[in-house]
């Protein structure tokens, strides 16, 4: 089979953020800049294509609930919870107040304060609160990374047959492909290749892989009747 791959080049990553009319805008943009001022931990915000990519997805399946593990200054939260519509949540977990800081201000800005529900605890015990309420449409995992598999695990049962789940950093910048018995691998590698291999062999859900920024995995809940 030929080769579909296309290496992205910095030109060529400007030209696809260019012909990414979400990933414009205004107020994304304000918070993008802000959060680069903080320096090297700015590396944890969401690229803006994969942004747009998410509210796109969250849109046209008609998500009105959605859940987000790591929240960090609220990058994402604003661009999945516009997908949502005016009658639609957002609950949104992360455990640092000073980035949730930021992120309150420009939920308050975008006119999200009412759609976005900003929960400051470790995420696991957020989570086992939301156990038997009213199921998430769509969810987003992207926090540390030891702790993915059991986000993965938790998130799974609270989403909806057919809804969607992202994973985020699904290649930890390529290290995946490192030795596993590199003595180098990270707790947060770790995190991530246990994490991708449950998916992969979770009956279920149905899940792709994507090159989208750092890797991304969809993952689609499957109904009764496919499992």
């Amino acid at each position: 089979m030929p080769d579909k791959f296309t290496a992205l080049t910095p030109e060529l990553h400007q030209y696809l953020i260019e012909h990414s009319p979400g990933a414009a805008d205004p107020q994304l943009q304000r918070l993008a800049e802000e959060t680069a001022a903080l320096g090297d931990i700015a590396v944890m915000q969401s690229a803006p294509e994969q942004a747009a990519f998410m509210a796109l997805l969250a849109g046209a399946i008609g998500a009105r609930r959605a859940l987000e593990v790591g929240t960090f200054t609220g990058y994402t939260a604003i661009a999945v919870a516009r997908a949502l519509g005016p009658d639609g949540q957002l609950v949104a977990c992360d455990v640092s107040e000073e980035w949730s800081e930021i992120a309150r201000r420009h939920f308050a800005e975008a006119g999200l304060e009412d759609r976005i529900d900003l929960r400051i605890a470790p995420a696991l015990e957020t989570l086992d609160a939301l156990r038997g309420g009213e199921p998430f449409d769509f969810a987003f995992i992207d926090a540390d990374k030891p702790s993915y598999p059991d986000y993965w695990e938790a998130v799974v049962e609270l989403v909806r047959p057919n809804g969607l789940i992202i994973i985020d950093n699904v290649l930890f910048s390529g290290e995946v492909l490192r030795d596993p018995e590199d003595s180098e691998r990270s707790e947060s590698l770790q995190g991530i290749v246990t994490t991708n291999e449950l998916v992969r062999q979770d009956a279920r859900v149905e899940s792709v892989m994507l090159g989208v920024a750092d890797g991304i995995t969809i993952a689609r809940r499957r109904g009764k009747d496919e499992t």
